[in-house]
């Protein structure tokens, strides 16, 4: 059994977590500063800043001209919720899932809506549904990156330009470090707390001209609460998607959205947000070609995150444990990295296979994941020496 040494160089900031992610490079509490703190959101000043925000997202993501872009309650969930609640019903449904929060949805489909015509089509961990089976002439609810799973679409060549129904995709941990082919998306969500670092709570929702067509067009048979509402008498609450949000906002979130949006503007906008997170991914690939301990959940390099970075144990002798044994020997790799406070909150999501999930979106260093990768080995054949003696 290998005897690795103790790293000598630890990461400077140890927080890879996957919600809330890292905050930005250099950020302080001095950033918000110039928050609207103790106004109204509805006061001139709040409603600047919302619109900021909006304007703002809509620069850094490429967002068309002719989407609306609303700042929504209950952060991601919310906002994917909320578009299923309005939009749903009026054709069939198919709802794709291949980890736990795209099965959240499924829930919300055949258990909460009890849609009528819903059809389930779900991968496992590590792998993807196949496109090629999904009927895009009825709505489509789907994830873009798996966050749970670190499996992401390689790109929107399977969605037809010329649809019939929705395309409702929950971009969340794909925003701003992946490309999002808005012709082949009538609905977008993400949270701020994700690739930009942003504080939580508040959720995004871009809606395309066909999904404002539907909304204006079609009531669903269910009562909507008034966090869902977007319309009001048949019309799209224009409002909303210029910074009038359906409830109060906190501004000093906001203004850390703010901050994070400027810092992604200065380093490049989206080009660069992508690169970073490229570069991040690509030091956790050269650790695991160079360790065959260690592998990624997602099965094939095109739909491998480059965000939310799960990996697994691949010796064998850890793969021969029950699944019980193997949570224990992962959370025990974890919990040595954070008692020697160089990565905290890695451990895989309680719903996927054990292992690791490391954050590498792009207010990550590529610098502190270097410094990470020796100690991933540190941590491994420490736990493995544990296993051992009690053998």
């Amino acid at each position: 059994m290998a005897n690795t040494a103790k790293p000598d160089l630890r990461p400077a900031n140890p927080r890879f977590s996957s919600g809330p992610c890292a905050k930005r490079p250099g950020w302080t509490l001095e950033a918000l500063g110039d928050a609207a703190l103790g106004r109204s959101h509805r006061a001139k000043v709040g409603k600047s800043k919302l619109q900021q925000a909006i304007d703002d997202t809509r620069s850094v993501l490429g967002v068309p001209a002719d989407y609306r872009i609303g700042i929504v309650p209950a952060s991601d969930t919310g906002a994917v919720e909320m578009a299923m609640w309005s939009l749903l019903g009026a054709r069939g449904t198919d709802v794709v899932a291949w980890e736990s929060f795209g099965a959240g949805w499924v829930t919300d489909a055949v258990k909460q809506l009890k849609l009528d015509d819903v059809r389930v089509l779900e991968a496992p961990y590590g792998e993807i549904v196949d496109f090629a089976e999904v009927d895009f002439d009825r709505d489509v609810v789907f994830t873009w990156n798996g966050t749970t799973s670190g499996v992401r679409m390689p790109n929107g060549d399977a969605i037809p330009a010329d649809r019939q129904g929705l395309t409702i995709c929950d971009a969340t941990s794909a925003a701003f470090a992946q490309d999002l082919p808005f012709d082949k998306l009538d609905v977008v969500t993400f949270s701020w707390q994700k690739v930009l670092g942003g504080e939580a709570a508040h959720g995004m929702l871009i809606l395309s001209p066909r999904a404002v067509e539907r909304l204006e067009s079609y009531k669903p048979a269910w009562p909507l609460p008034k966090i869902f509402r977007l319309t009001s008498g048949g019309k799209l609450i224009e409002g909303i998607f210029k910074g009038e949000t359906i409830n109060t906002p906190s501004m000093l979130c906001v203004e850390d959205y703010l901050d994070a949006l400027a810092w992604a503007k200065s380093i490049g906008g989206l080009k660069g947000l992508k690169a970073r997170a490229d570069a991040n991914l690509a030091v956790i690939e050269r650790f695991v070609e160079a360790n065959d301990w260690l592998g990624f959940l997602a099965k094939t390099p095109e739909t491998r995150s480059n965000t939310s970075v799960c990996l697994q144990f691949t010796d064998p002798s850890i793969v021969a444990l029950s699944d019980d044994a193997q949570a224990a020997f992962a959370k025990g790799v974890v919990a040595t990295l954070e008692k020697e406070g160089v990565a905290l909150d890695i451990g895989a999501y309680r719903d996927a296979p054990p292992g690791l999930r490391i954050w590498a979106g792009a207010t990550v260093e590529a610098s502190d994941l270097e410094a990470l990768m020796p100690w991933l080995a540190y941590a491994y054949e420490a736990q493995r020496s544990t296993l051992a003696q009690a053998a």
